[in-house]
């Protein structure tokens, strides 16, 4: 396989000249790229004929929905994408602009198992990317990923003269109809919908409306130039914007979708985000009411409530916490019949009778509001001060080269196992249990937690803690995890871009990250 960075020589089809993919673009769960110095035109048709072999080889198909965003080159991605695809045999149902959670609906809809959405969710102009997937809900997870590289730098492509195309259209309205499900609000809601110019600014303020929410609009215009900021919910100056919103207005809420509408972020009453695990364990409750041994699945970048909040314990309710990434999540969702699964990134996957089991932003967005709907004497604000109290610290970044993160992190991980059995702790609380499955999360005596991981995407770490005790317990186990982590040569400084200010209020404090 091609080293990390470099780009497979050029190769398949006489007819497809000079074709670019960096190798560097796969990732863990989807792919994606700087266009075009990364990957071009011919690239891209690679790809999808790489994607087609893919299919047969698997047994899928011949049929596949494949969509776009709305960036200005886009179409031409999804063009390209689509002679490959043809090319090696595939009938490609073409629904033209969409949110991934539309491509989604879509072979859900129309009866097709494969997909493959052209988006770069809320990475800056300049990227493209592409989410796959063989089997409704799903998504290509690691294994998936690594086989699709695979058939690109082998260049065995099949050739097919059995492919097809078919433009599909009238799908927005269905698709807003579903995510709505029929609910209609009965309480007055006046919500900031911030979009941040993306795809969604499509789809999000006409949902709102068809619940009956009154849309206060934030940066709905599309505008693949991105004039105010990256859409990115989980980003501090579009969640600044949001709050500042809210507090002009005078509205109940705001509701944040990333570029490819899969993404929910939430500001309260008060202008004060809600982290989207905190958002989570509202959401759960309100499933786990009526639901006998409501079962869900949360990754181990979210909030300790979900075993701890004496809400969800009285109504019976379990939790597991598993890897981070939205193909991890979908998976695992339905294996184990949890009715969420719920990532700190803003991912949402409802499954069961409340959703289809793939991450949809709008329809996550809904869900909070039928949540105020239910409570119609309550501010948003009311049912966040209702859970107990923790400090959160932000999800931090120190950097690590791609080639030594995983290695790192798993050195890191047997300290905090060997500490364990030495009966250590971490700020003082002693270590009661290390959970492996995605890195290492440290489970401490009070209910407080830590976590060291290798992020999926990006050269780095990812470092986070929970208290259940102080802002000042919160720095003390972040101090100790930390010195654990400077035991790695190869893991640089903290990028800073991801911490807020410090702060006194619970889900706002800071390490300090020496």
């Amino acid at each position: 396989m091609a080293s990390e960075g470099t780009d497979f020589p050029p190769s398949g089809w006489n007819a497809l000249a000079e074709p670019l993919i960096a190798a560097s673009g796969f990732r863990e769960y989807d792919a994606r790229w700087r266009y075009p110095e990364e990957i071009n035109l011919p690239g891209m048709a690679t790809f999808g004929a790489a994607l087609g072999t893919q299919m047969r080889e698997a047994g899928v198909g011949p049929e596949i929905v494949v969509g776009c965003d709305f960036r200005e080159y886009s179409p031409a991605v999804k063009d390209a994408l689509i002679v490959g695809l043809v090319g090696a045999g595939a009938k490609v149902k073409d629904i033209g602009i969409a949110v991934s959670p539309m491509a989604y609906f879509a072979r859900m809809r129309l009866g097709v198992d494969a997909v493959a959405m052209v988006t770069a969710s809320h990475n800056p102009n300049g990227w493209t990317g592409v989410k796959t997937g063989f089997r409704h809900p799903h998504t290509h997870g690691p294994r998936e990923v690594a086989r699709l590289r695979e058939i690109v730098e082998r260049g065995r492509l099949h050739r097919a003269d059995a492919g097809g195309y078919e433009r599909v259209a009238g799908l927005e309205e269905d698709y807003i109809a579903h995510a709505a499900g029929g609910h209609r609000m009965k309480r007055r809601l006046r919500a900031v919908c911030a979009t941040g110019n993306g795809t969604a600014s499509m789809f999000a303020p006409r949902l709102l409306e068809a619940i009956g929410v009154e849309v206060l609009p934030l940066h709905n215009e599309p505008d693949s130039r991105f004039p105010n900021y990256n859409p990115n919910p989980e980003a501090v100056e579009m969640l600044e914007d949001m709050a500042a919103a809210v507090r002009s207005s005078g509205a109940d809420l705001a509701l944040g979708f990333d570029g490819d509408g899969d993404r929910l972020g939430v500001v309260d009453d008060e202008g004060e985000e809600i982290f989207s695990d905190k958002v989570g364990v509202l959401l759960a409750r309100e499933f786990a009411r009526g639901r006998s041994g409501a079962r869900f699945v949360v990754d181990v970048k979210s909030t300790g409530l979900y075993r701890s909040d004496p809400v969800l314990k009285e109504l019976g309710a379990s939790t597991e916490y598993w890897k981070t990434g939205h193909s991890h999540m979908k998976l695992r969702t339905e294996e184990t019949g949890a009715l969420a699964g719920i990532e700190k990134s803003g991912h949402f996957f409802f499954s069961g009778d409340i959703g289809d089991g793939y991450d949809c932003a709008l329809r996550a967005a809904a869900e909070v509001c039928k949540m105020l709907d239910r409570h119609p004497g309550r501010s948003l604000s009311d049912l966040k001060r209702s859970l107990p109290r923790t400090w959160l610290s932000p999800t931090m970044s120190p950097h690590c080269s791609d080639g030594a993160k995983y290695a790192a992190a798993d050195r890191i991980s047997e300290r905090l196992e060997d500490l364990m059995r030495s009966g250590g702790a971490l700020g003082g609380l002693k270590i009661l249990e290390i959970n492996r499955v995605n890195g290492a999360r440290a489970e401490l005596a009070n209910g407080s937690w830590a976590l060291v991981r290798a992020s999926s995407n990006t050269p780095n770490l990812v470092v986070v803690c929970e208290s259940t005790g102080s802002k000042r317990e919160l720095e003390s186990i972040f101090q100790d995890l930390d010195r654990i982590v400077r035991t790695e040569e190869c893991v640089g400084p903290y990028d800073q871009s991801l911490q807020r200010p410090g702060s006194s209020k619970p889900d706002q404090s800071t390490p300090n990250s020496s």
